[in-house]
């Protein structure tokens, strides 16, 4: 009879030995793949294989399908979530369940080795355009929401965490406080770490939405697509709440989306998309796993590229 002793390596840690052993990649040609910096991957080598009982020269050949019998097709993600999503039933303030809910559908995409980033919004708790419509100076409104942005950042940061995932809180509008100053390399090196980063306080400038803050920030940490997260289930040519005969577009390219006024992002943010290649996949957050599902690649919601 056979003794089996059970090992358990990490995503980052398998995939890092099927590059180097299985795909025989030189080192820094694998940690470009995975973005990751070579001294991390060889310490992902080096960690998976102590777990096996490997010497450094003994090499791995791994055959692998991913959970579900899929692959993942986003490695790192931007999630954009608008602040209505930490609202109540009543359409404003943070509900700690809502934070809950959204949490755990955060986890089941870490849990396939996904890094993720986050960009909230303030809706929820602050409305820049009301108080412009009163007299208000804009900037001085859009200072407001920057600040709501961090509440919200705080409250889902506090959900993750008591779901066991560690989260950290980057602002681009300083405040030591309560969260790390917004660093594009320590932002990536928290990605390249396992954590879940938030990122508030938008672009951290007046006259900028969360939308273009999403956009930014994709770009700078090497995201390989945004996901927008709303409650339809993609870009409709009408409002489906209010029109049911609205039809539902699958793909759509940039051009289509500014051109057609859909409201996928603001124009701003479509159009640094569009220049960085970079897409964008608009989505029902609220869907049963249809975060999880659009990871392993599976068609949903609609996506934007060029």
């Amino acid at each position: 009879m056979i003794n089996l002793k059970e090992t358990v390596l990490n995503f980052d840690e398998v995939e890092a030995m099927r590059l180097v052993d299985s795909e025989e990649m030189e080192q820094s040609a694998a940690g470009k793949k995975m973005k990751i910096s070579q001294s991390t991957l060889s310490r992902l080598l080096e960690s998976g294989r102590k777990k096996l009982d490997l010497d450094s020269n003994d090499k791995v050949h791994i055959i692998y399908h991913n959970l579900m019998n899929g692959e993942l097709k986003y490695k790192r993600v931007l999630l954009k979530l608008s602040g209505e999503a930490l609202a109540g039933s009543n359409g404003y303030g943070i509900d700690p369940l809502q934070a809950e809910d959204l949490a755990e559908r955060v986890k089941e995409v870490q849990e396939l080795g996904v890094d993720v980033a986050i960009v909230i919004g303030g809706g929820n708790l602050w409305r820049g355009r009301t108080g412009i419509e009163r007299g208000m100076e804009r900037a001085t409104a859009d200072y407001m929401g920057m600040l709501a942005t961090v509440m919200n950042a705080m409250a889902l940061m506090d959900a993750m965490e008591r779901k066991g995932m560690i989260t950290r809180v980057q602002s681009a509008v300083e405040m030591h406080a309560v969260a790390e100053p917004y660093i594009r390399r320590r932002a990536i090196r928290h990605l390249e770490k396992g954590r879940v980063v938030i990122l508030g306080g938008g672009t951290g400038n007046p006259y900028f939405s969360t939308d273009t803050a999403a956009a930014l920030r994709a770009m700078e940490i090497g995201a390989d697509v945004v996901i927008k997260a709303t409650k339809v289930d993609g870009v409709y040519d009408c409002d489906p709440m209010k029109n049911p005969g609205a039809v539902r577009f699958n793909h759509l390219t940039f051009l289509e989306a500014i051109n057609l006024r859909l409201e996928v992002m603001d124009s701003t943010a479509i159009s640094l998309c569009m220049d960085n290649n970079l897409p964008i996949l608009v989505l029902n957050l609220w869907e049963p796993e249809a975060l999880k599902r659009a990871i392993l690649g599976e068609p949903i919601g609609t996506l934007v590229t060029n």
